[in-house]
């Protein structure tokens, strides 16, 4: 059994893969109860993940309930339209804007950081994880400030059920469950797209205004195609990295070694950052759609088969990682897929990756002793495809 695993009693079944004594599977096997393909295994996923023309992104088709979120989204689009629109916003996520955002990110946490920095303790995800790259990603997007709270409060609600998807079994609590879900997607896109008819007549120097002064092959995108592409990027945005953070801390405090090895020799914050992602990954499973039958690890799978590529036994997977159930700091290489793989590899990854290392070091910089109260409990999200923290007290010693 995984240290964070017995500390924090997580569900066995919810979190399996963290249990050392299940070890983490590997193969392709259907659920009889949801009509899913659960892929496990590095090179399984791999392959699905990087073979688009047969493993789509388009799960709408199966997942009717999202087909008005579907039309500019970038997660579920495939080449050539992918391919067309995430090259829109590409620079804005290149090395070079990543490093003339440095300067504000370290702004922020220093703003964010000096509000508690006289209390005994805080919130590490309401007061420090959440508003660092939800600020970033709204002021990359053109949301004011002032709004944050609202965009806030839609995406919590968002997540606050466990969204047990099932093409097979439907009852009234995964119907209602559904429909409350897309109603917060809508406060989103309702929001997003009053924005956007204001950039129509009031151009600014964001990507909100950008989208929509773009064209692909001479065209300009739908408002449709707009508001989707924004409420993507803002929601994937920020959600990944609030649980990195979240989560590094988290796995510092459970291997108390690990804490003090990363706080002698900071040199080893990046290595830190891709542990905690292989370690306890923000994403828990990526969904594809088969569009011909396809034989992956020895099982055929027929068209229009829903497959969920399981990324935390990935990267746990034997094969690729020495010692997969121990969080080691200094690990290289560290292969891991917590950021995908293939066309759909997360485009804000280096910037994710940016904020985690800052963040940390100033609250390796601050806080000497912080460390998870023992007084609290964490709170872990409820969503199968999530992993980390919604809330997470810690003291400063």
């Amino acid at each position: 059994m995984s240290v964070l695993a017995q500390r924090w009693k997580l569900d066995e079944q919810r979190f399996s893969w963290m249990y050392e004594q299940m070890r983490a599977p590997r193969g392709v096997e259907r659920d009889e109860k949801t009509g899913i393909w659960n892929v496990h295994g590095h090179a399984n996923a791999l392959q699905v993940l990087n073979n688009p023309a047969i493993f789509s992104s388009g799960t709408g088709r199966l997942i009717p309930e999202n087909s008005e979120f579907d039309e500019g989204a970038i997660t579920q689009l495939d080449p050539p339209r992918h391919t067309a629109l995430r090259k829109l916003v590409s620079a804005a996520f290149s090395p070079k804007a990543i490093g003339e955002l440095e300067p504000r990110v370290h702004a922020i946490v220093d703003t964010l950081l000096a509000k508690v920095a006289d209390q005994p303790g805080f919130d590490l995800v309401t007061d420090f994880a959440y508003p660092l790259p939800i600020t970033v990603i709204t002021e990359l997007l053109g949301v004011p400030a002032s709004d944050h709270g609202l965009i806030h409060g839609w995406v919590d609600a968002m997540m606050s059920g466990t969204m047990e998807y099932s093409l097979v079994e439907r009852d009234e609590q995964l119907d209602n469950e559904i429909d409350f879900v897309l109603e917060q997607a809508r406060h989103i896109t309702d929001y997003l797209r009053v924005l956007l008819k204001e950039r129509m007549t009031n151009p600014r120097k964001d990507m909100l205004t950008s989208l929509v002064e773009a064209e692909i092959d001479g065209e300009r995108l739908t408002e449709a195609e707009i508001v989707n592409f924004a409420n993507a990027l803002l929601v994937a945005g920020h959600v990944t990295t609030t649980a990195l953070i979240g989560s590094t801390v988290l796995c510092l405090d459970a291997f108390p070694e690990a804490d003090k090895k990363v706080r002698a020799d900071r040199r080893l914050v990046p290595t830190l950052i891709e542990e905690s992602l292989r370690y306890f990954p923000p994403i828990g499973m990526m969904a594809r759609v088969t569009n011909a039958e396809v034989e992956l690890d020895g099982v055929t799978i027929g068209p229009d088969q829903l497959v969920g590529v399981w990324i935390p036994t990935a990267n746990r997977d034997g094969s690729v990682f020495a010692d997969p159930f121990v969080f080691d700091p200094a690990r290289e290489p560290n292969p891991h897929m917590a950021f995908g793989r293939g066309v759909h590899f997360c485009i804000g990854a280096a910037l994710a990756r940016r904020e985690g290392r800052i963040a940390m070091n100033a609250l390796f910089d601050r806080f000497p002793g912080l460390r998870v109260d023992p007084e609290g409990t964490p709170s872990f999200l409820t969503s199968p495809n999530l992993n980390g923290v919604s809330k997470l007290p810690v003291v400063v010693e």
